[in-house]
This record gives C-alpha cells, structure tokens and sequence, in this order.
C-alpha cells in the first residue's frame, strides 16, 4: 500500500493516488486529515484490516536546512519504524544532492538512495559521492517520468557513463524487451536481398519509438569509435518521427511497396493526407532512400539503425556516420 503524506504541495496525494491506479497498487487516500502523523497512523491501520504487508509512505520534498520539516520526518520514523529510508536524489543537482544527502544521514539514517533523472545529461557521478557521504547504496534509479522508468541500479553501468563509454548493456535489454525477433529476422532476409520498402522503413520506426526517447538512446552509446564525434546536449525532435509515420501511413500499399512510384501528383495527395508539406514528404523519401543505399553498402543492421536515428529527428549526423569522408 501507498500513501503520501505530503500536505503542502497541490494535489501531491492525488497525483500518487493516479499513479497507484495505473500501477494497481491500494492507496491510502488520508482524507479529512492534513496532518502527517494521522495520515500514516490511518494508513497502517487500513493495510492490517486489508492484508497489505507493505507500506511505502512518500513524504514531501524538502531542504535539509529546514528543521521544522526536518522535525517531522523524525516524527514519522518514531511512529513507523520503518525498514528502509530511501532518499530521492535529483542526480542533476550534483554535489548539492551530496551534502544533502549526508545532512539526511546523520538525522535520520537513510538506507539506500533512489537517483532519478539519469535519462538527461547528468552522468551519475553523485552516487558515488552520496554513497561515500552516506555509507547508503544506490539502489534504484530513475530514468524517466513515468512509474514504469525506475530500475535496478548497476555499480558497472554508472562506471560507463561517467568514462563517456554509454550504456550498451541498457541498449541491449531495451532492444531485447521491445523488438519483436522475428520481425528482426525478416528485416535481416530483406536487408541481404535488397527488398527494404517504405512499409519496412515504418515498421523499424515504430520499434525505435518503442524503446524510449531518442534522446535516452543516443545517451547510451558509447562515446568512443565510431559514436566519438555524437554532438553533445543535442535537442532532438521527437515529434519527427510522428511526422515521418504520418507521410509513410499516407501511401498506398503499391506506394509503399515501390517508391518509384511516388511522382509529383502522389507527393501533392500524401502532403495533404499527413498535414504536411510536399518538402517534408520529399525529405522523408531522401532519408529513405539514403537509409537504403546505407543498408546495402554495410549489411548491417544495428549500425545502419543507429547511423539512422539522428536524420530521422532532425540531427545533422556526425562524421563518420552518414558515409561522409
């Protein structure tokens, strides 16, 4: 069971209580109360009555130079007992999360630390600082907003990150979890005969769209080799590639079969179909087309898919990755 004791922030409990009801998790609600300590006595009584054996309780955020919230923190932990203290770092906010981090530890006596937005540009070097201030280890992290984005942490993975080497293990279990194998197999057979369409083209969109944003992919590739030249803090449209979908889905399936079939009349037909401009839909066949010849030139899959994420959001690929010399 859940329940948050969080009374200062608007509608903090009923965000909570959203995220139990698409988790399929009981949440206590509190209501009638906005004292703290009533809220969790009220909730371990309702997890007894219901068999609930578990109780996360999520406190309000705050400063650790703020003694009154401070104060009621040590109140919980008096009332609750509890097992574990996870503290939330912003890993974003670096050493100030560090010295946070230990001003926690020495009130409360944090058990493990949860570092969340991991999937922007702070690499994870504050775990290391916060477990040595701390003595705490890292135990989960965040790498998204949703509830479904919070994983294991590994020492090993955080190591990489912070040497620039990415995450290719992350990489992996990502494309392992979302691309369907034997639609892989099938690309593979038509990469080696030449028979790549448009409908193929839609297809490897909708599996990369699959394994999360394009940002948190390009952040997982090693920056080294051929990945050294990626441009870094690079904002990436991901609406792109709801646009390239949208041109692909506006085709006839002897379209998207042949492109050659595509002449001046069919690109005016497929703009107005997508809400888009002839231009883009003449990009799209570009990057199509140049996707292709890549494809036969190497014969490889994973390469090719990657040289090909950063034209499909609007990135200028980086040398070395395009073909360019």
């Amino acid at each position: 069971m859940v329940v948050s004791t969080d009374v200062y922030r608007p509608a903090a409990r009923e965000q909570l209580a959203q995220v139990a009801r698409a988790t399929g998790t009981p949440c206590w609600p509190g209501t009638g109360t906005d004292k703290p300590l009533e809220i969790v006595r009220g909730a371990v009584r309702e997890a007894k009555l219901s068999a609930n054996d578990v109780i996360l309780v999520d406190t309000a955020g705050r400063l650790h130079i703020d003694a009154e919230l401070m104060n009621e923190l040590q109140m919980l932990k008096r009332e609750l007992n509890p097992t574990e203290i996870l503290f939330v770092a912003d890993a974003m906010i670096g050493q100030d999360a560090v010295r946070s981090a230990g001003e926690f530890h020495k009130q409360l006596g944090i058990t493990g630390v949860v570092l969340t937005k991991l999937d922007g540009d702070a690499r994870g070097g504050a775990a290391l600082s916060i477990r040595k201030v701390s003595g705490a280890p890292v135990k989960f992290v965040g790498i998204g907003e949703k509830y479904d984005a919070l994983e294991p942490f590994y020492p090993d993975r955080i190591v990489s990150r912070i040497l620039g080497m990415g995450d290719v293990l992350g990489l992996i279990e990502k494309a392992e979890k979302h691309i369907d194998e034997k639609k892989a197999r099938e690309l593979e057979r038509k990469l080696r005969e030449n028979d790549f369409t448009l409908e193929d083209f839609r297809d490897q969109l909708r599996q990369i769209k699959k394994m999360g944003s394009l940002e948190q992919l390009m952040g997982m590739l090693p920056k080294v080799g051929p990945f050294a030249n990626l441009p870094k803090n690079t904002e990436i449209d991901e609406k792109r590639l709801t646009s390239v979908e949208a041109i692909i889905n506006s085709m006839t399936a002897a379209e998207r079969a042949d492109d050659r079939l595509i002449d001046g009349k069919r690109r005016k037909r497929i703009a107005r179909g997508s809400g888009t401009s002839v231009q883009e839909v003449n990009q799209v066949l570009k990057q199509y087309a140049d996707m292709r010849r890549m494809m036969k030139q190497y014969g490889s899959y994973a390469k090719t898919k990657m040289r090909g994420l950063g034209k499909f959001a609007g990135m200028k690929p980086p040398p070395g990755l395009a073909g360019e010399k």
